[in-house]
């Protein structure tokens, strides 16, 4: 089944704890690109859930966008800075043996000068791990539900211009003796033209026509060209990212056809010829958009 580079999936999942929303969003890239947008604390999952992310997507550049909300009390503890205290301490002993008054004794004095205490909120995401997970992969069920989607439609234009492309093969094919036919009477009515009125050399027409027939002979390249249209189909049914191989294929397609173009002594079949190349880009350009 062919899937899309391009695709958005979110999910969002909750706890007593914890409530955890994963965004996926994706665009064309040749290799795989992952960009994670979430607080810097979750460093220590990004590894993990790369893997993870890899299971799904093998192409595109993907940019992952985590939000989570604590839903726990908040955990604080207060800090003393001892040697703040300390320094407030000694200075007031001082200006207290200055202006010859009692020195402070009371500690919640000291406590009250600024950052002598300092509330901290410990960061413990104990638990959170296994809810940013199950997001994670519900994100990418939803993510991968829209790129095979999207790949159904692209396959389906695929096979509309598959079958185009292989009617004019088929009438690429229909031409051959034409064009022979055609050069052979432009031979002949050559020669009786320049000599009117004289017997000429039917064997001599026969030679030319046979020599240019061996030269617009593009048998090989119509064969090879169904050959690739075959292999295509067979590719588009694979089960894994195929975008690579398509791409090569596509250049495979353009050089029988340009080889056919450049052989094909024949007004009609170059028109063929710009037909199946037209549509050969617009196969092409699609084709850039697979996985």
């Amino acid at each position: 089944m062919l899937k899309s580079m391009t695709g958005f999936g979110a999910a969002t999942v909750e706890n007593n704890d914890y409530k955890v929303t994963v965004e996926l969003k994706a665009v064309n890239q040749r290799f795989l690109e992952l960009n994670f947008h979430m607080p810097r604390q979750f460093g220590e999952w990004e590894e993990s859930l790369r893997q993870l992310i890899r299971k799904t997507v093998a192409r595109g550049k993907v940019d992952i966008f985590i939000n989570y909300q604590d839903k726990r009390e908040a955990k604080s503890s207060i800090r003393v800075d001892k040697g703040l205290a300390l320094a407030y301490q000694s200075a007031l002993n001082e200006l207290s043996d200055t202006l010859h008054l009692p020195r402070p004794d009371s500690a919640a004095m000291f406590a009250g000068f600024p950052d002598v205490l300092q509330v901290e909120q410990t960061a413990d995401f104990e638990g959170l791990q296994p809810v940013l997970t199950e997001a994670m992969a519900q994100a990418l069920v939803a993510f991968d539900t829209m790129r095979q989607r999207e790949g159904a439609h692209i396959a389906e234009d695929f096979a509309k211009r598959l079958d185009k492309l292989e009617e004019m093969r088929q009438q690429v094919i229909k031409l051959a003796p034409a064009i022979v036919e055609e050069r052979r009477k432009h031979l002949q009515e050559v020669l009786e033209e320049a000599l009117a009125g004289k017997d000429f050399d039917e064997t001599r027409i026969i030679q030319e026509t046979a020599l240019f027939a061996d030269r617009v002979n593009y048998t090989e390249e119509v064969v090879r060209l169904e050959s690739h249209i075959g292999q295509f189909r067979q590719i588009m049914a694979a089960g894994e990212p195929v975008g690579r191989k398509l791409d090569f294929l596509i250049q495979e397609f353009n050089r029988e056809t340009n080889t056919i173009g450049s052989k094909a002594n024949s007004t009609e079949a170059a028109q063929l010829v710009v037909d199946m190349k037209s549509e050969i880009e617009k196969i092409r350009e699609q084709v850039q958009n697979i996985e």
